[in-house]
């Protein structure tokens, strides 16, 4: 368990495992940090590898700054972070806004990554069911108090009472959320397993296309397997995949080691 300054900002990381090969970076939800998205899978990855596990901006143990929350200044905070420890290449699974922040990484610092584990990501609005993002404005920060992300803010925060302008930052984030083009997400380099739980807020349609974008859907026996994959967690919503490690960590580790 460390800290690093990393963009004027002093961000909390903690590093498990070892191993030769690149390490793995986690990237953790919106109002979540790296218990309540990685409790349950981190032991199970550091078994065979060196797991980087990174707190964004106001997130956990790592303070807030007086700049928004954006997935493109996470993904520079994450390029310090690996600057800091001397890691050029690193692969990295994110979940929710992580797996938006690992897109990120993926089509502006591709020669920073390796492969790409994407949970729960959609790469422009169209993706998200209708409503969803609507909703999320209306949430208040007593809505969630007593939920496993409050509990652990209020055990790790720095300050506990900021979690009011953690949910409003949140909510700024949510109301202009990042998008990409199709020839951005066609023109990435890194393989990339696509993780969606069946009834998760991205629509399955949208991770179908996405695959489709990145080289998937393609008869495999006829030409050979695609670089990346696609997976779909079964009777999985959109904040229990954290839950399904017994699923996830298997097919995470072959994927890295293919």
């Amino acid at each position: 368990m460390a800290y690093a300054p990393v963009n004027d900002l002093t961000v909390y990381y903690e590093s498990h495992g070892a191993g030769s090969g690149r390490p793995l970076v986690l990237l953790h939800g919106a109002l979540s940090g790296i218990g309540t998205s990685f409790g349950t899978i981190l032991p199970l990855l550091a078994r065979n590898r060196r797991v980087i596990a990174v707190e964004f901006q106001a997130h956990g143990r790592t303070p807030d700054a007086d700049r928004p929350l954006t997935v493109d200044g996470f993904a520079a905070d994450v390029v310090a972070l690996l600057d800091h420890l001397g890691v050029a290449v690193a692969d990295v699974y994110g979940w929710s806004m992580g797996a938006a922040v690992g897109l990120r990484l993926g089509t502006d610092h591709a020669h920073r990554v390796g492969r790409l584990v994407l949970a729960s990501v959609s790469f422009d609005g169209s993706g998200i069911h209708p409503g969803v993002l609507d909703g999320i404005q209306h949430l208040r920060p007593e809505h969630l108090h007593g939920s496993e992300f409050h509990e652990e803010y209020v055990r790790t925060a720095p300050d506990p009472a900021a979690w009011p302008t953690l949910v409003r930052k949140v909510k700024e984030l949510d109301a202009d959320p990042p998008r990409w083009s199709r020839s951005a997400i066609r023109a990435m380099t890194a393989p990339t397993l696509l993780v969606l739980a069946d009834s998760d807020i991205v629509r399955p349609e949208h991770a179908v296309e996405m695959f489709r974008l990145l080289g998937g859907g393609v008869v495999g026996d006829l030409t050979g397997l695609p670089a990346s994959r696609l997976a779909v967690l079964p009777g999985t919503t959109h904040v229990s995949v954290p839950q399904r490690a017994e699923l996830l960590a298997p097919m995470i580790d072959e994927f890295l080691d293919a």
